[in-house]
């Protein structure tokens, strides 16, 4: 006599579901961290056989520093505002322009990825997300960003423009990586939108300098004809400056105290900052397209 013997039910509680649906996107989530610390390792390790790069990335702004500052020291003080003397004035120039040209040339290994062959490796790759790609550029960006930022500190300090209080380093550091940010993703769109690098460096010599020269890193507004006042006024660069400027002379800072004497008005250290988020979404948001049929 046969017996049909009946198989247990099967039972799987609810948070068996739920663990069930959630581990894949964990591991997609745990793959793209490691695609992007991989990436980011790649770059550093291109730096470490190329220290050239680092080296001269301090070397230069700390020259400036000693160089203008020697340049000017027999200036009358309060020809510069507030500040005790041009080295003091010319510190928060040099951070944000140093942090600036950093990120202007964050394009450059992306497009020589491109000319080499390296980049068409990476996009037939099976990567989780191709962000990766831009992500390891921005944090490596960043990193280099915030080595140079913190040899100009100490160097700033050692020429006795001294320190502000640490959460004026704190906002320092935040304020010169939301330029970093911004401009980061300006110099990444460049190097998928331009043909080559030669016309990525002629782009990044042609803003360089007038956007030095036209923002408040060298001179304040008041030694400024009114159309160089306007101009200064609206450059970016000017609203990364004006606010390291004044967290370096007040320790008493707040939000609403006023960083910029425009034309159009005064301007805020928080009004700053909103600048500065909004120039990143703009610039984020006009590369955004051209980063997503590039790495399509």
């Amino acid at each position: 006599m046969s017996q049909t013997i009946t198989p247990p039910p099967t039972t799987t509680s609810e948070a068996q579901f739920k663990s069930a649906a959630i581990a894949p996107q964990a591991s997609g989530v745990n793959e793209f961290i490691q695609e992007t610390t991989a990436l980011t390792r790649r770059l550093f390790i291109q730096l470490q056989r190329r220290p050239s790069t680092l080296i001269a990335g301090l070397i230069q702004p700390i020259m400036w520093l000693v160089l203008f500052g020697a340049l000017f020291q027999n200036v009358p003080q309060g020809l510069f505002g507030e500040s005790a003397n041009y080295g003091q004035f010319l510190g928060a120039g040099v951070i944000v322009f140093t942090a600036f040209g950093g990120a202007l040339n964050a394009g450059l290994p992306v497009m020589f990825d491109r000319e080499f062959g390296f980049l068409n490796r990476l996009l037939v790759a099976p990567l989780v997300s191709r962000f990766s790609i831009v992500l390891a550029s921005a944090i490596f960006i960043a990193t280099l960003s915030m080595i140079q930022t913190a040899g100009i500190v100490a160097a700033s300090a050692f020429l006795g423009a001294g320190l502000p209080d640490p959460l004026g380093l704190a906002l320092v550091v935040t304020i010169v990586l939301l330029l970093v940010l911004g401009v980061t993703a300006l110099s990444l769109g460049l190097a998928f939108a331009l043909p080559g690098h030669i016309e990525l460096i002629a782009v990044i010599f042609v803003t360089n300098l007038p956007l030095l020269f036209a923002s408040t890193a060298l001179a304040p507004l008041s030694f400024m004809p009114t159309w160089l006042q306007w101009v200064a006024s609206l450059n970016p660069l000017s609203y990364a400056i004006e606010p390291i400027r004044y967290l370096y002379l007040h320790s008493d800072w707040a939000f609403n105290s006023v960083v910029l004497q425009a034309p159009f008005g005064d301007v805020t250290l928080g009004t700053a900052l909103l600048v500065l988020i909004g120039f990143d979404a703009i610039a984020l948001f006009s590369v955004r397209s051209l980063l997503s049929r590039s790495l399509a």
